[in-house]
């Protein structure tokens, strides 16, 4: 017996209707089956064709400084390791870079998947820090792009996940375009996933241990020509989102920034990268 099965989706109001045709040789007839799909198909369906659109579209309406102090992606990537890099200021001794094995991981991922998910704020206390958040920050401030970040917090009382999903645009480096930036960012949320920001004011500093680290207020724009990324405060735009949602809105804001590393490939380990706390050996906060 040979079937044939065509699937259609059509999205009526807040209800999605699938309609099957089966024909049986010898003798044809039409089924059509009818049920309602679920509230998170619906958020794909419809995220899905968002995404395809969006990232065909006009998206200028941001951009980054070029002529102005960057990292090299390589020295980035030699500071996660606990190696020392090339270019002066890439690392900090007071900013801890170099990622465990799990962080090393969830970094590879993000470089492929274009935005990093983490759990909870990443802290690790050995090193009184988060260093996969710096290293992250660092790759996304050598690539000129915004740092798009999914924090993966604890369940509710009720059980669900209400996670925080934070976009980052001090990278871009033009201060002075940050909230024109943001509004536009804020506004295609809200018209396509229908969720508000939930921060309006910018987070300055990055903690208690910033004493000592220098970093420059948000509206001294020179400082952002000289500066590495972690003397200059960080720009933040936050929403409230469901785990299913951070996971879609980061990949739809991944298109939109050009986040993405097509080609990046899983971390080599580093040949002569020793735990200890001596310079050569790959110190406390390197770089």
């Amino acid at each position: 017996m040979a079937t044939t099965s065509i699937s259609m989706r059509r999205l009526f109001g807040s209800t999605a209707m699938t309609v099957l045709f089966v024909s049986l040789r010898g003798s044809s007839f039409a089924s059509a089956f009818c049920a309602p799909a679920s509230r998170e198909n619906l958020f794909r369906l419809r995220s899905g064709a968002l995404f395809s659109s969006t990232t065909s579209s006009d998206t200028t309406f941001w951009r980054s400084n070029q002529d102005c102090w960057r990292p090299d992606v390589r020295d980035v990537e030699r500071i996660s390791f606990g190696q020392p890099a090339k270019k002066k200021g890439t690392g900090s001794r007071g900013i801890p870079h170099r990622l465990n094995e799990d962080e090393r991981r969830s970094f590879d991922q993000a470089r492929r998947q274009g935005f990093l998910q983490v759990t909870g704020s990443a802290w690790r206390s050995q090193r009184r820090d988060a260093p996969l958040l710096n290293t992250y920050r660092s790759l996304s401030d050598a690539r000129g792009k915004p740092a798009i970040v999914l924090h993966k917090l604890s369940p509710t009382s009720s059980g669900e996940h209400e996670d925080k999903l934070v976009v980052d645009l001090s990278p871009l480096r033009f201060p002075d375009e940050f909230d024109a930036v943001g509004e536009e960012v804020k506004a295609m949320i809200q018209a396509e996933y229908n969720l508000e920001s939930c921060v309006d004011d910018v987070e300055e500093g990055g903690g208690a241990d910033d004493e000592g680290l220098d970093i420059v207020e948000a509206s001294d724009e020179d400082q952002y020509e000289t500066r590495p990324i972690y003397q200059l405060p960080p720009f933040q735009l936050e929403w409230n989102v469901s785990r299913q949602e951070g996971k879609i809105i980061g990949k739809y804001l991944a298109g939109i920034f050009e986040t993405i590393e097509k080609s990046a490939s899983k971390s080599k380990n580093q040949r002569g990268v020793k735990p200890g706390k001596g310079r050569r050996s790959g110190g406390y906060g390197i770089g």
